[in-house]
């Protein structure tokens, strides 16, 4: 029973089809208008009427593999054959035929074919790439067909253009992929033999009796820009107008040449000629004796027979009866002290470079390289004299206005001055305390700070403020360079000035007709001193002990018995006031300064406490530079945490606290 057309009872064709379109039915073909829709099928496919459906299967079966084109598949693959084909030679007795043996390549990403024959040495013939890679036609009748890999065997013949080649074998690649297609492959042949190879063959086999050949290639590979640099003296006195010449003579190792040229000085009086002998191989004995056009050759012939050019003969002098041998300059010829004969004139060898010496040390073993002195010694230069100095301006820059027309400033020492410059914490300032040596009783106890500068040698005197005595404080001496007393004032010499090595714990010293004792000085300046004892030897601890070493036996029982006395509790420490009386008294050459010097170094040192109000004095100010303001916050949290605690020391509790109100680190 039919159901009423109603909604959901009739069924929709057209759901899950997903193609609307009309086909098309009328196309172009070979430019003419035809109707082609016969075979094609309606709107979304649907077969018309009288059409029948298609099978969707092939006739041949599907196979297994890669559905990759050819080009992409077998890119880069070929199939190689070993193949010849005979050529025939006319109008030649020698041979009528020759073996052309060549290379068949098939490509087959693109089944082209390429012919490459492999170049000889003098064959005479073109060779190299017989035809160029692309697809070749079989031969007719099928010449509408192209060759394809199914056409390749080997021990077959193939006709390629009108020339016959016949496939003699194969690579492993080309075996291995045929089998896989499932070509039987015939078995392999043989190439036949040339006619005109095996004569080529034969009279390489009968070579003509070889001549004598000098092989220098490896000398050249091995010692190419090796040169060895001597340095030389020729005598050219017995001459006229002849004197003394230095040469430099280079000898390179590559060849065995050698090259001489002549040192010549500005305004030595002669032209500046480029070489004074060019490039070549040196003989001993020369001047040789004048030789004709043909006496020195590579080869000698003897005789000369039969018709010249192709099928004459001669013969080669291989005695070498008369050949002229000459000898020449080696290495190991030249040494130093030795005589080199360059063409009559004798060069005598001084001496060398480096290079040359470490050549001479490795090869032959020599370790003496003494230069020969061929120099006569100079006259000694006679002291320029001085005049006396005039007391105009300093006595540096009156010397230097007598050195030269034009008047130069004198030179100061840069370097020391920017070596002991101050830099940092370094001053470079040696400070001495120092008392007036006068008779008068209010200048006896004057103290003054005498200031050593070691960047430029000037000393500065200054006077600290005291009280009650009655003299104005300051600067005593401006800053300067002093002249040491007892020295004329007009002379020819330089003045000597005080040096650091004047100035000691001890020392008396006359600053401008001023008498000095320097009875004191800062810790900078003994630490100098003992760093540097070097340059200061009242510092020096082993010159002070040996000082001690040479005390008399008598004396060395005296100061063991008083230090036995100075420490009764086998403490081993004295005090350093009877120590210095002793040494004192012993006058065993020791100053002031040296006394405190051994002092210094066996005295026991305490370690300083540390100074809470320089502590305080650096946080402070770290602080204020940081723009720190939170110290309300800081002091709550602190002693928040330290309210049931009694000990000073700080826990990761404080540390927290410091760190939530961003305490600065120092």
């Amino acid at each position: 029973m039919a159901l009423p057309m109603l909604p959901g009872n009739s069924l929709n064709k057209n759901l899950g089809k997903d193609k609307f379109h009309k086909s098309q039915h009328f196309d172009y073909s070979n430019g003419v208008r035809m109707m082609v829709g016969s075979g094609k099928p309606g709107i979304g496919g649907e077969l018309l009427l009288g059409q029948k459906s298609q099978p969707n299967y092939s006739v041949f079966p599907n196979g297994e593999g890669s559905d990759t084109p050819s080009w992409v598949a077998f890119d880069k693959q070929v199939l190689s054959f070993n193949a010849f084909f005979q050529e025939a030679v006319p109008q030649k007795r020698e041979e009528k035929y020759r073996v052309r043996k060549c290379k068949i390549y098939f490509y087959l990403e693109d089944d082209t074919i390429q012919v490459v024959e492999p170049e000889l040495k003098n064959s005479g013939i073109p060779q190299g790439t017989l035809i160029r890679r692309h697809r070749i036609p079989l031969p007719p009748p099928d010449d509408e067909c192209f060759y394809t890999v199914h056409d390749f065997n080997i021990n077959q013949q193939m006709v390629l253009y009108s020339r016959t080649f016949m496939v003699t074998d194969c690579d492993p690649f080309t075996r291995n992929f045929l089998r896989k297609m499932g070509v039987r492959l015939n078995p392999p042949t043989s190439t036949p033999l040339d006619p005109y190879s095996n004569l080529r063959q034969e009279k390489s086999m009968k070579p003509l009796r070889p001549y004598e050949r000098l092989d220098t290639l490896k000398q050249f590979l091995d010692h190419d820009r090796n040169v060895l640099r001597f340095f030389c003296h020729w005598d050219d006195s017995e001459n006229m107008f002849g004197d003394p010449r230095e040469l430099t003579l280079h000898y390179f190792l590559a060849d065995d040449t050698i090259e001489i040229r002549e040192v010549i000085y500005p305004n030595s009086g002669r032209d500046a000629t480029p070489k004074f002998l060019h490039r070549s191989k040196l003989p001993k004995h020369s001047p040789n004796p004048k030789r004709q056009p043909g006496d020195i050759t590579d080869r000698t012939v003897l005789n000369v027979f039969g018709p010249m050019g192709q099928g004459g003969r001669y013969i080669l002098d291989s005695l070498k009866t008369g050949a002229v041998h000459e000898q020449f300059y080696k290495d190991s010829d030249l040494t130093l002290g030795g005589m080199v004969n360059v063409w009559g004139r004798r060069v005598v060898i001084c001496d060398c470079d480096n290079f040359t010496k470490e050549f001479y040390r490795s090869k032959y073993g020599i370790e003496d390289f003494s230069p020969v002195q061929y120099k006569a010694p100079l006259a000694p230069k006679p002291p320029r004299p001085v005049p006396p100095y005039n007391g105009f301006g300093s006595e540096e820059d009156s010397l230097c206005s007598c050195q030269g027309l034009l008047p130069k400033p004198p030179q100061k020492d840069f370097r020391k001055l920017m070596e002991k410059d101050r830099q940092g914490l370094e001053s470079n300032v040696l400070r001495f305390m120092g008392k007036m040596v006068t008779e008068n009783p209010i200048d006896r106890d004057r103290l003054f700070i005498i200031s050593f500068y070691l960047s430029d040698d000037t000393i500065c005197v200054y006077e600290p403020p005291q009280r009650n005595t009655g003299v104005l404080a300051g600067k005593f001496l401006e800053r300067g360079r002093v002249k040491k007393p007892g020295q004329e004032l007009f002379k020819s010499e330089m003045s000597q000035y005080f040096s650091a090595q004047d100035l000691y714990v001890g020392a008396r010293i006359s600053l401008n007709n001023q008498g000095f004792q320097l009875i004191d000085a800062d810790e900078y300046a003994f630490n100098y001193m003992e760093q540097h004892a070097e340059e200061f030897p009242r510092a020096n601890m082993g010159s002070i002990i040996s000082k001690i070493r040479s005390i008399p036996e008598d004396k060395q029982n005296e100061i063991k018995q008083f230090l036995t006395l100075s420490d009764p509790g086998n403490t081993g420490l004295i005090p350093y006031e009877p120590f210095r009386g002793l040494l004192v008294g012993l006058e065993c050459g020791l100053s002031e300064h040296e006394v405190m010097m051994l002092g210094r170094c066996f005295c026991e040192r305490q370690q300083p406490e540390a100074e809470v109000g320089l502590m305080l004095a650096v946080a402070q100010d770290h602080l204020r530079k940081k723009h720190f303001e939170s110290f309300s916050d800081m002091t709550r949290g602190v002693l928040h945490t330290l309210r049931h605690r009694h000990t000073g020391t700080w826990t990761r509790s404080e540390k927290c606290v410091l760190a939530a109100v961003r305490f600065p680190a120092i």
